[in-house]
């Protein structure tokens, strides 16, 4: 196994400061099903590789009351029958927005989850994943391993 190479909160304490603050003010005023949030922020780290958040963030749906069944189908979600309409188009914008293309997200995309979140759900939707993104990219560089 890889050996971490950087204690970032070392190097600049406030910044993982703040960034542990937005994502305490996102969890306060984000979505209404902390679950949905959740699940999302799982499908990110599943796209990005990140098995430092993926332990935390499965961890911390089951504890919410999500079944293992729903978290082992999470990266087949297109096909499994488990995930609402409100939670595909999450996933969709989650994905869409993980692995960004050049023109973006697509209008079907982000209409869909505008129509099933509303634009205040959408919103903070869109700042966690791309929070979720950040954190995720900065363990990954920074060679973050989940605890043993």
């Amino acid at each position: 196994m890889d050996h971490e190479r950087i204690a970032l909160s070392a190097v600049s304490p406030r910044a993982v400061e703040i960034i542990a603050e937005l994502d305490c003010v996102l969890r306060r005023e984000t979505l209404v099903d902390d679950r949905l949030r959740e699940l999302v922020k799982i499908r990110v780290s599943q796209l990005n590789g990140c098995a430092y958040f993926l332990g935390r963030r499965s961890a911390e749906l089951l504890r919410l009351g999500d079944t293992q069944e729903r978290l082992h189908q999470l990266a087949g979600w297109r096909d499994s029958r488990l995930f609402s309409a409100t939670e595909r188009a999450a996933l969709a914008l989650a994905e869409a927005m993980t692995r960004l293309r050049p023109e973006g997200v697509s209008e079907e995309e982000y209409g869909e989850a505008e129509r099933l979140l509303g634009p205040y759900n959408l919103g903070n939707l869109i700042m966690t994943i791309s929070l979720c993104n950040a954190l995720d990219r900065m363990c990954l560089a920074a060679r973050l391993h989940p605890p043993s």
